[in-house]
């Protein structure tokens, strides 16, 4: 997780910009000012966007701002860390720009940068769970006129993520899933059969958790709300802030970034519930043996 300054330094900067000025009474243009750069600039950074912010414009914020001396240290802190981190800017993405939408790059960033993943998956398997051949399909159902080597560069990436994301010891992903999930048959029986064993794979893992919420016990919070995806992120190295949680909800027309308290307490509500009626390990991985037979060897 080598973004992890990048993308919550940035957050926290902008988060911690937003209030001291607010608390001040102060638009977008004083503060441009003050910093000798735009309203929209400032703007940005406030919102957690890439933007190139110096401490002498920092500094020049917090003089404004009437900064405590402990308030000058974090926000200068805070301009290390990002600068820190853009030197390494774009990681094992930046082969792979033209193929990730910006929308989905952000979600990258955030996955890049958490420490615990919760999912809940109704109808298709979370990405980082899917096998190339799983993943091949979607893609092709996503992109039907895309040429070949273009999907297959997408597989290419796709894999790359998930071996670096699911190799990170610091790392802990808690899935929950429908068992529409293993019985919806992306790519035919063949895929869905080497798709399992790799489930069954999974959950041998000690940072992986698995479980399948059954037909005959469903989830009414589950169904209302559909597959969405909770991140949550250890503190930043130096200031040692953290980062509230995130919930993604990835939709056929655009994705969701729901970040206040009260949209992300509604989630969590919902994964309880969830979780209440989820089966345990054993009975997860005995259902998932039991669909498999139905699939050819």
């Amino acid at each position: 997780m080598s973004e992890i300054g990048s993308t919550l330094a940035r957050r926290a900067l902008g988060r911690e910009l937003r209030r001291m000025r607010t608390a001040n009474g102060l638009t977008l243009a004083e503060a441009g000012r003050a910093a000798e750069t735009s309203p929209q600039s400032i703007s940005r950074t406030e919102d957690g966007m890439s933007t190139r912010v110096t401490r002498l414009q920092m500094n020049a914020l917090c003089d404004l701002f009437g900064a405590t001396d402990a308030e000058r240290r974090m926000m200068i802190g805070l301009v290390d860390e990002v600068r820190k981190a853009q030197k390494n800017k774009g990681g094992w993405r930046r082969g792979y720009a033209d193929e990730i939408h910006y929308d989905f790059d952000h979600y990258l960033g955030l996955e890049d940068a958490a420490n615990r993943i919760t999912a809940w998956n109704v109808t298709s398997l979370l990405g980082l769970l899917q096998t190339p051949a799983y993943r091949r399909a979607l893609a092709w159902a996503e992109s039907p006129s895309a040429p070949p080597e273009q999907i297959e560069k997408r597989i290419e990436w796709a894999t790359r993520r998930q071996a670096l994301l699911l190799e990170d010891k610091r790392l802990d992903v808690d899935v929950i899933m429908s068992e529409a999930v293993i019985r919806n048959q992306i790519g035919g029986p063949v895929v869905m059969a080497d798709q399992l064993q790799h489930l069954l794979n999974m959950l041998e893992l000690p940072n992986i958790s698995l479980r399948i919420v059954g037909f005959d016990e469903p989830s009414p919070l589950g169904l209302l709300s559909g597959s969405f995806i909770l991140l949550e992120f250890p503190p930043l190295p130096q200031s040692k802030l953290t980062e509230p949680p995130v919930v993604y909800v990835e939709e056929y027309a655009g994705d969701l970034f729901l970040e206040q308290e009260a949209d992300v307490q509604r989630y969590r509500n919902a994964l309880r519930d969830i979780t209440r009626v989820a089966l345990s390990k054993d009975q997860t991985r005995q259902l998932i043996l039991d669909v498999a037979e139905e699939y050819p060897a």
